[in-house]
């Protein structure tokens, strides 16, 4: 090997070992999941031209490109490529109360962080632009550099106060957001976040993730409740009589989360961590306009 390759060799694995293992692990998520995403590429407003196609019905005369028409007895259009990158805004709920985790289980956390970042591979490869809230990377960018921050930005996310968590301010970017979160925090909190949101008149998916012992409490007898922040610490010696009222309570607020969904035109769905996160990946690729 010579000593320019030698180099360039020791300098590329010299970044790749500062990158965290998250990114290679959504890398191999998006590959799995969505192989083969490239940019999209359709005609419309732009400079780059993409091909001539023969004018058809309906096409104006200021439309057809006269010179390569000159050519032959047929009328051709020039036609550029559509170059509007949508933008995606990610906010990753950094909720102390996403570390839970039953039994052999990821934590909430650690599934949320990979699903988002394995969304944004496939968005960067497609060439779209990707943004974090809550993070020095608001503002959205496309290209493997702002991946990188993304990843290296959520591998170091700190556990916070399950409080005043859901975006609120930051740029108005047209796009789509995706906010990944268990969305259990104070309902007056989530309700502020959500018509902050519904103000922006921005769109996106809304992606709850939760624990399996989350939907079928299957606490008995006398039991120590706690918050994963230590704050709050609660304890009964009948858990099993709190279960219905408590998956009451879990239903009801998917059923705000649904609703508000469905009349501000965004989606929502429920991903447990006890599941593959391929089709979490997948219906979020869709939600948000992939592969169109």
């Amino acid at each position: 090997m010579t000593q320019p390759a030698a180099n360039l060799r020791a300098g590329a694995e010299a970044l790749a070992s500062g990158l965290p293992p998250l990114l290679a692990a959504a890398e191999r998520l998006a590959q799995g999941v969505v192989p083969g995403v490239h940019g999209r590429r359709r005609a419309g407003s732009g400079e780059t031209f993409w091909q001539y196609r023969q004018a058809m019905p309906g096409d104006t005369a200021t439309a057809i490109d006269w010179r390569r028409s000159g050519r032959g007895d047929t009328l051709f259009i020039r036609e550029t490529e559509w170059e509007a990158a949508q933008s995606v805004q990610f906010w990753v709920d950094p909720a102390a109360g996403m570390g839970f985790a039953s039994a052999d289980y990821p934590a909430k956390s650690e599934r949320a962080r990979l699903l988002a970042l394995a969304l944004a591979v496939l968005l960067t490869r497609a060439g779209e632009r990707i943004g974090l809230l809550g993070s020095a990377l608001e503002i959205p960018r496309a290209g493997r550099n702002q991946l990188a921050r993304m990843a290296m930005t959520l591998a170091d996310q700190a556990p916070m106060p399950d409080t005043e968590l859901m975006p609120k301010s930051g740029p108005v970017t047209p796009g789509h957001y995706v906010l990944v979160s268990d969305f259990l925090m104070d309902e007056a909190d989530l309700l502020s976040g959500l018509a902050g949101l519904a103000q922006r008149g921005v769109h996106g998916a809304l992606l709850q993730i939760t624990d399996p012992a989350e939907e079928s409490f299957p606490y008995d007898g006398r039991v120590i409740f706690q918050s994963m922040a230590g704050a709050v610490q609660f304890e009964t010696r009948r858990a099993r009589a709190l279960r219905s009222a408590y998956q009451n309570r879990l239903a009801e607020r998917r059923a705000l989360l649904g609703d508000w969904a469905r009349r501000h035109g965004w989606q929502f769905t429920i991903h447990r961590t006890d599941a593959a996160p391929s089709a979490a990946l997948l219906w979020l690729y869709a939600a948000i306009g992939g592969g169109r």
